[in-house]
């Protein structure tokens, strides 16, 4: 599929499904469409849904299929321009005004036009994605960010260029394809949600959730799997603090796999509580209130 898998014509949903599948991503259809019209149209991916569902993976993966390198720029409250975008390497600047110094330079002009330099410019995840053709930029839990980060981002996203006052604006030749991911702990703007296609990642079904499992862990018997699909949808039904992931599944089949297990019992089930459940609370609540004697049937 390759780098110019976005733009070929030859493409669709179907052969995107593909290899992602390849690449052990099960996505259904309606994922499946999002990422090939986002692909097609070069927009931005916006991914919600509760946390460990697959968003961030389905970035990384996505990296594998474009054959592109991933840049990830992780999202945290007082987020700015020089974390995201750029910043000025001072203590270089400053040993080479010093190294010009003891070699006799004293034109201002010229040591001024030097010190800002390009080798001297730190790129921040937004300004490496756009110099690096192809890439694919992970802007992980935006939610996380405050709000005024997305003015910085509607910015880059709109044109896909970075203006540095002392050397002019830094353009991408190749835009970079875009997956911005919430677990929406707070609302984003709609301005930045208009800029993208949107979708909404449920739970995987009991079907496709035996399927990931067996295709991630190829020594898991189909009963185990099946009843650790299961065991997880019970758990994700209850009233829990964190309802366990995709991930938290696929740990805790191969705790039991390690254990030799071959079948999910519940001796197993309670001893293994701690790879699936990652909060106190749960795992009291889950043992208290008799959930764990159902989770093997």
């Amino acid at each position: 599929m390759g780098r110019t898998f976005g733009a070929s014509g030859g493409t669709s949903p179907a052969e995107l499904a593909g290899s992602l599948d390849r690449e052990a991503y099960l996505a259904d259809e309606g994922l499946v469409t999002a990422v090939y019209l986002a692909l097609r149209m070069g927009r931005p991916l916006f991914l919600e849904g509760e946390a460990g569902v697959g968003k961030t993976e389905l970035a990384k993966v996505l990296g594998a299929v474009l054959e592109a390198p991933l840049i990830r720029l992780q999202c945290y409250e007082g987020l700015d321009a020089a974390q995201t975008l750029f910043d000025w390497d001072f203590a270089r600047q400053l040993l080479h005004l010093k190294a010009a110094e003891a070699a006799g330079v004293r034109d201002a002009a010229r040591l001024e036009h030097e010190v800002y330099d390009r080798r001297f410019l730190l790129a921040r995840p937004l300004l490496r994605a756009i110099e690096t053709q192809p890439s694919v930029l992970l802007i992980d839990e935006i939610d996380r960010a405050d709000a005024e980060f997305e003015a910085i981002l509607l910015e880059v996203l709109s044109d896909f260029a970075i203006s540095v006052p002392e050397l002019g604006t830094i353009r991408a030749e190749t835009p970079p394809v875009v997956v911005l991911t919430s677990n929406r702990t707070r609302d984003v703007h709609d301005a930045l949600r208009r800029r993208c296609i949107y979708h909404w990642l449920e739970f995987p079904g009991f079907e496709r959730e035996v399927a990931i499992l067996t295709r991630r862990l190829p020594s898991i018997t189909r009963p185990l799997a099946e009843q650790v699909a299961a065991a997880a949808g019970r758990l994700r039904g209850a009233d829990l603090v964190k309802p366990p992931g995709i991930a938290e599944t696929i740990d805790w089949a191969q705790a039991l796999i390690t254990l030799g297990a071959r079948e999910l019992d519940h001796d197993l089930a309670a001893l293994t509580l701690g790879t699936v459940l990652k909060h106190r609370e749960d795992q009291e609540a889950v043992l208290a209130g008799g959930l764990i004697k159902s989770l093997q049937s």
